[in-house]
């Protein structure tokens, strides 16, 4: 017997005798509308559908695949524009005109395209799981490394030099319990849900540069590690997402733009194309892969997508890239989960999420890390996790800002306070963290300042003493304050306005290498000591408080490097 549907409500599809596993990928209706099963009870399977069920009826059929929902992963990866499960949105424009079909579906690679595949192994050598076969030039000095795929070892019995496409076999693999030659293609598959394996997770302790100074000096994170950046509408997150795509020193970006505005994944899709890569000067898009599920398109696709991206992200990572994923943003995805859990009519937890959204959070932000592949070669990659949280109304005590904080390493909180006075980006640097400094200080000493963390510590003393001083400046005033008092007031004003503030789009101040940040930080704490001394050098406080040498240190930033590099030495004599 055939099955059945004989309940609909939204995505939510419920079928009679489909023999299924969880998580089995269906073809709903005769639109064969893509659905995963998601609940099994007795005879009833609960499947929820990546696509829009309007049309769907009562009484057609559901037939299952049998295999989970997978990604294609190989060459051609890397420029393309995904929808939440992966189908190619250029590939669906060209078959169904700007408004996606139901039930169309397409190779996520091209498998017509031919690349020029370059072997790293010779017949009769032994290899096992994760060991590098050869390699493809997918972008100019990009390299797409082909890899024994996870449980198959053995000797190799061929293997080619040539142009082939992704279905054609490159090599063969003789495993040594099997009679059985296996072929290997470069393209593989894996479900989305399921990690990839790893040998061994390493101490995340190499920074993952963002060229953002509140970032990388205050609050810096590790290559592998994870954060979150939430903030009320407005405060800046998506901005301060594609920066960090932009700026941020790993290889290989994947952005996922989950449940946000068409208008915003828009201006990504127009901008990303259009960027230079800061490092290379290349198309930024040449090591960029995104996928746009925006908040018009199906509810179920949407908590899907995230898993799309970090299988990905897992796979170049594979390679010995480092990655990172960009999530904007968790909270969609969490409202999604919300939605399907309402309509399987689970018992609802705190405002309405399912009770299991932590261990949901958990799976996905766990896949990041700094780690060593599988293979022989002894390579590492990264995996870092960067997710937007949207909690409303800018209340940070809500279910999916409290559950991320206990299982991300960095909070970077935007305040809308900062954002409404134009300070950009708008973390709040009084209640932001990151549990990563410690590990980080030895790099810092080494590449950037023997005295690096010394620098942070005056920088943050200086903040917080500030902080409790203008608690007493609203209630007197600040005439009525003691001079040092207004010194260290002038001083955190200078330290907002040249250190803090930061503009995403100018050319010379959208990325501030860390020697740029050292000198900046200098100068500003050189600037505090020569203010705090200014009885000595027979100055007044009013004088102190419009001296020029604080208009010079704070037009230093828009300065390019060599005039930068100048300036600050110039600024640093008179400052003694």
């Amino acid at each position: 017997m055939n099955a059945k549907i004989i309940r609909i409500n939204g995505p939510l599809v419920v079928a009679r005798g489909l023999s299924s596993k969880m998580y089995d990928l269906v073809k709903v209706g005769t639109s064969g509308l893509m659905g995963e099963v998601i609940k099994i009870d007795g005879d009833l399977t609960f499947i929820q559908a990546y696509e829009d069920t309007i049309g769907l009826s009562v009484g057609e059929e559901v037939t299952n695949t049998g295999f989970p929902l997978t990604v294609e992963l190989g060459p051609g990866l890397l420029s393309s524009i995904f929808d939440g499960i992966q189908r190619p949105l250029p590939a669906l424009e060209s078959l169904s005109g700007f408004f996606i079909s139901k039930g169309i579906s397409t190779f996520s690679l091209p498998r017509e395209k031919k690349w020029l595949f370059l072997p790293q192994v010779k017949a009769g050598d032994f290899v096992e799981e994760g060991d590098i076969l050869g390699k493809v030039e997918e972008k100019q000095g990009l390299f797409h490394y082909i890899l024994v795929p996870p449980n198959i070892s053995g000797k190799v019995s061929s293997i080619q030099e040539g142009e082939f496409t992704l279905q054609e076999p490159i090599a063969g693999i003789l495993p040594p319990t099997q009679a059985r030659i296996i072929p290997i293609t470069m393209l593989q598959k894996w479900p989305v849900r399921i990690p990839r394996p790893i040998k061994e997770k390493l101490t995340p302790d190499i920074p993952f540069i963002t060229g953002q100074r509140v970032l990388d000096s205050l609050f810096p994170i590790a290559k592998g590690g994870t954060a979150i950046i939430p903030g009320g509408f407005g405060t800046g997150k998506t901005v301060l997402e594609q920066t960090l795509a932009k700026f941020s020193d790993c290889d290989i970006i994947i952005y996922v733009g989950c449940g946000e505005r068409g208008n915003e994944m828009t201006g990504v899709l127009h901008e990303f194309p259009q960027l230079a890569d800061y490092y290379t000067q290349k198309p930024l898009m040449e090591r960029t892969l995104l996928i746009a599920n925006t908040s018009n398109m199906p509810v179920a696709a949407r908590e899907a997508s995230i898993y799309v991206g970090v299988t990905i992200a897992e796979y170049f990572r594979d390679m010995g890239y480092d990655v990172a994923l960009m999530a904007d943003s968790t909270s969609r995805w969490a409202e999604a989960l919300r939605e399907i859990s309402s309509r399987l009519e689970e018992m609802p937890a705190e405002e309405g999420y399912p009770p299991y959204l932590g261990a949901r959070l958990a799976q996905f932000y766990e896949r990041a890390g700094r780690i060593k592949c599988i293979g022989r070669d002894g390579r590492e990659g990264s995996l870092t996790i960067i997710g937007a949280v949207s909690p409303p109304g800018g209340d940070f005590s809500e279910p999916i800002t409290q559950n991320s904080l206990r299982l991300t390493g960095a909070f970077w909180a935007l305040d809308t306070s900062l954002a409404y006075r134009r300070h950009f980006p708008a973390i709040n640097w009084s209640i932001s963290y990151t549990l990563y400094r410690e590990q980080l200080d030895r790099w810092f000493k080494e590449n950037v300042a023997s005295d690096w963390h010394v620098l942070l510590t005056k920088v943050t003393e200086l903040l917080q003493k500030e902080e409790d001083i203008q608690k007493v400046a609203q209630v007197v005033g600040i005439e009525a304050l003691p001079e040092r008092e207004r010194i260290i007031l002038e001083s955190c004003g200078m330290l907002r306005e040249v250190f803090l503030i930061q503009n995403a789009f100018d050319p010379v101040d959208g990325f501030c290498p860390l020697r740029r940040q050292k000198i900046l930080l200098e100068l500003i704490l050189k600037f505090h000591d020569f203010a705090c001394n200014y009885k000595e050098k027979n100055l007044t406080l009013e004088e102190i408080i419009a001296h020029p040498l604080k208009e010079e240190i704070s037009r230093l930033k828009e300065l390019p490097e060599q005039d930068f590099i100048s300036q600050a030495a110039e600024l640093a004599k008179k400052l003694g």
